[in-house]
């Protein structure tokens, strides 16, 4: 697991509705997400593959969205 110093910042908006909307996720999956992700400081992607919330490739999907926006 991934565990930083820096303290994580709530997932933006455009995120969350990617990973809901394009992904496929539900909205309790993310929420849990979004929880494990504040407790264990740790980026939310990561955290909810970790925990079996999404597959490999859907991770490479969020991942490479990531990527493209912060260009």
């Amino acid at each position: 697991m991934i565990n930083t110093s820096k303290p994580i910042y709530p997932p933006s908006q455009e995120l969350c509705n990617f990973i809901i909307d394009k992904v496929g996720i539900s909205k309790n999956a993310l929420d849990l997400g979004i929880k494990r992700s504040f407790l264990e400081n740790s980026p939310l992607p990561i955290v909810m593959w970790s925990y079996g919330l999404l597959t490999l490739d859907q991770l490479r999907i969020i991942l490479a969205w990531q990527k493209n926006i912060s260009i």
